[in-house]
């Protein structure tokens, strides 16, 4: 069945970097678009970004020009890089298998920014 498990969160302060890494198995990883969306604290899921079999990529305003999606088919692996983070984007982030978030998840990994 399919299976992602995320990874890579933790508590940063604002400016900083993350990478998120989300391991995929039980499909054919390169054969789907695959995103990410988030959940902050008090607030519903919010779609972050997607990446097409074809490498192209498509990001939320709140995130373009900061988060960069890519993916590794080799290893059935998707990445967020996170970069300039900002409080706001204290959240969950889940892995999906699909576009737009609409899709099987993982449990997410906690990203906390905070000085």
């Amino acid at each position: 069945q399919v299976q992602l498990v995320e990874s890579g969160g933790g508590l940063v302060q604002p400016g900083g970097s993350l990478r998120l890494s989300c391991v995929a198995s039980g499909f054919t990883f390169d054969a789907y678009a695959m995103g990410w969306v988030r959940q902050r604290p008090g607030r519903g899921l919010e779609w972050v970004a997607d990446i097409y079999i074809n490498d192209a990529t498509t990001y939320a305003n709140s995130v373009k020009g900061r988060f960069t999606i890519s993916r590794d088919n080799a290893k059935n692996t998707l990445y967020l890089q996170m970069d300039t983070l900002k409080s706001e984007d204290t959240a969950v982030y889940y892995c999906v298998k699909g576009s737009r978030g609409i899709g099987s998840r993982g449990k997410g990994t906690l990203v906390t920014v905070s000085s």
